[in-house]
C-alpha cells in the first residue's frame, strides 16, 4: 500500500519503507516506478528478516558506517540494504526474482 506523507522526509528523501507500508512525499511520486520498484525491494528485505531484525540491522550497519565515513549521507548509500535496492531499482522483476537474503551480498 503506498501513502503520501511530508511528515516523514527531510532534505532530498522522497520515500520510505515501513513494512507494510510504502510512504512517499507527495502523490506524483505514486507513479515513479524505480522510486516504487526501490521500496518493494525494502518491503522483500524486511519480511525476511521478520521486519524488527531489519530495523535494528539498519540501523545499527548504519551507524558503524556514519564512523566509518564521517559523513551520515555517504553512510546511508553504503548500507547494503539500500547498496542493494539502488543497485536493482531499475529491473522491475528484481523484487519477484531476488533470492533471500540477497543484501548479504552488498555488505
Amino acid at each position: 500500500m503506498i501513502l503520501v506523507s511530508k511528515l516523514f522526509f527531510v532534505k532530498n528523501y522522497v520515500g520510505l519503507t515501513l513494512w507494510p507500508f510504502i510512504i512517499v512525499k507527495d502523490d506524483a511520486l505514486k507513479d515513479d516506478i524505480v522510486l516504487i520498484n526501490h521500496e518493494k525491494i525494502h518491503l522483500k528485505q524486511q519480511i525476511e528478516l521478520l521486519v524488527v531484525f531489519f530495523y535494528i540491522f539498519y540501523l545499527l550497519e548504519w551507524a558503524i558506517r556514519c564512523i566509518c565515513y564521517l559523513n551520515s549521507y555517504k553512510a546511508y548509500k553504503n548500507i547494503s540494504f539500500e547498496r542493494e535496492a539502488y543497485a536493482n531499482e531499475k529491473n522491475l522483476n528484481y523484487p519477484k526474482a531476488r533470492s533471500a537474503f540477497s543484501f548479504i551480498k552488498y555488505l
